[in-house]
């Protein structure tokens, strides 16, 4: 797992955001789930970092699986921002 500065940006701004799976993050920069818990863990306050667990641990819309498997029909989210960031696979 090698990623810049720019790309754990996004990753971080990829794993706040409630509608971006974290097979959506893995699809787009080859790291799984317990890499981005890593990269959380390592670049947030500790502080922030366990609001940020708290907050995703069990929701729905982080596991693509578990939308499917609910029935949940998953948004396309693309974030005003997301154009303008260079080596993006998904724009």
């Amino acid at each position: 797992m090698s990623l810049n500065n720019t790309e754990i940006d996004r990753v971080i701004e990829m794993a706040w955001e409630d509608r971006t799976t974290f097979d959506a993050i893995e699809n787009q920069f080859g790291i799984t789930e317990k890499d981005v818990i890593k990269i959380m863990r390592k670049n947030l306050k500790n502080s922030s970092f366990k609001l940020w667990r708290k907050r995703v641990s069990g929701r729905k819309t982080k596991h693509l699986k578990v939308l499917e498997k609910h029935n949940i029909k998953t948004l396309r989210f693309k974030c005003s921002r997301q154009k303008n960031i260079s080596n993006n696979k998904i724009t």
